[in-house]
């Protein structure tokens, strides 16, 4: 037997439920976060491509901003994200993600008990309409933004629904909800998983089974990472080192090849062999540039191609490329001519390698040479015979 239950304005309960859709053209299962509102039976929910910290506590920050405050409580599982341990009396020691997050909020936490669904029904139910009402047919999107732009459109068309056994709709309940809340802080909090660690010797961080590179300067030092939804920020300090867009793969390498070529003008050997620069996709005119260099430096040209690379940490691949092309135009193939074309470029002055733009300077002109030229000096005039023969004499 069962009691029936009143739910006041103002709390909430959460949970998670998994669905299949096609995301980016791909067949995938994916996770989605449900809030509930049992007062209004208002609700939000949010696809994920896993289940992890960075989404329950992504869930909570956008769910919070939705609804424009924060419960006064919560009711969840004894999910491992939020809880390590029961403890004998009852009480759950949190982990530090969620204490972080409730420390920010302020919301009261409760739990259900182990093995007990019914303990928070309201959102149980919750999880099983979104998949009926806004997964089945299979979802088909570009990306998870797209997704989540059609749940978050299913989750303000629902609120015009009046359910059974009740007088008014679920938006007119939710004002009620609404006014309950919590204030939300200044500031939201920010929904990452972090861990320390060192950078590797091959200037790798790993974060959930995936190297991330950083410049090679800061091989060997501790650094902090912070994984979010959809990127992963390797700080330095206060500092950002870098940002990866977060892989879900699993031991996947997420290079940047830029990282390297520090290190790689160094080691210009290592250049055709150099991992971080297999899958890098540059224009054809790279490439036209790197065969030219080869063929009238030999050696040289690769430590050159790679300064070129370079240039590359500072300037965009639009105005190098068409820097390489102007030069390549002029015939003055080099570092140097395709740094100076650039910089002109930016200060909207004329590059010194176009001569036409200096018509008071001087312009050599070398015309092609004719064999009867070189007979003319088989051809000495007889004064001149003269002479050297008396000298001779």
């Amino acid at each position: 037997m069962f009691m029936p239950l009143v739910h006041l304005p103002g709390h909430a309960q959460v949970d998670f439920g998994e669905a299949d859709g096609y995301i980016g053209g791909k067949l995938v299962r994916f996770h989605y976060f449900c809030l509930d509102l049992p007062h209004s039976d208002g609700c939000f929910v949010k696809a994920y491509p896993t289940e992890d910290t960075e989404s329950f506590l992504d869930g909570h920050v956008t769910a919070f901003a939705f609804l424009g405050g924060v419960p006064q409580s919560i009711l969840y599982d004894n999910t491992k994200i939020a809880v390590t341990k029961i403890l004998g009396d009852g009480k759950r020691q949190r982990t530090k993600a969620f204490s972080e997050l409730q420390s920010h909020y302020l919301f009261e936490d409760r739990f259900g008990r182990p093995a007990k669904g019914n303990d928070k029904g309201n959102v149980e139910g919750m999880v099983g309409y979104s998949h009926r009402h806004f997964m089945v047919p299979l979802p088909i999107a570009a990306d998870f933004n797209a997704l989540n732009a059609k749940l978050l459109d299913g989750c303000i068309k629902r609120q015009q629904a009046k359910l059974r056994g009740q007088t008014e709709t679920i938006a007119e309940r939710m004002k009620r909800d609404t006014a309950a809340l919590m204030a939300l802080p200044a500031v939201a909090f920010d929904a990452c998983h972090k861990i320390s660690t060192r950078v590797s010797s091959l200037s790798l961080v790993r974060y959930r089974s995936n190297d991330y590179s950083v410049p090679t300067q800061y091989g060997r030092r501790e650094v902090l990472v912070k994984g979010y939804v959809d990127h992963v920020d390797i700080c330095l300090g206060t500092d950002i080192i870098v940002r990866h867009a977060r892989s879900y793969g699993r031991e996947e390498f997420i290079y940047n090849p830029l990282h390297y070529l520090a290190l790689l003008e160094q080691k210009p050997r290592a250049l055709d062999q150099a991992a971080p620069l297999q899958d890098w996709v540059l224009p054809e005119v790279f490439d036209r540039l790197r065969r030219v260099l080869d063929v009238r430096m030999e050696r040289r040209g690769r430590k050159e191609y790679i300064q070129v690379l370079r240039l590359l940490e500072n300037f965009s691949l639009t105005q190098v490329e068409q820097a390489i092309k102007q030069a390549m135009g002029f015939g003055t193939i080099g570092f140097d001519a395709i740094k100076h074309l650039i910089l002109c470029a930016i200060e909207q002055r004329p590059a010194k390698l176009d001569l036409t733009l200096y018509p008071y300077l001087p312009r050599a002109s070398v015309k092609s040479t004719e064999p009867r030229s070189y007979l003319s000096l088989l051809r000495m005039p007889q004064a001149n015979q003269q002479t050297m023969e008396a000298r001779y004499d």
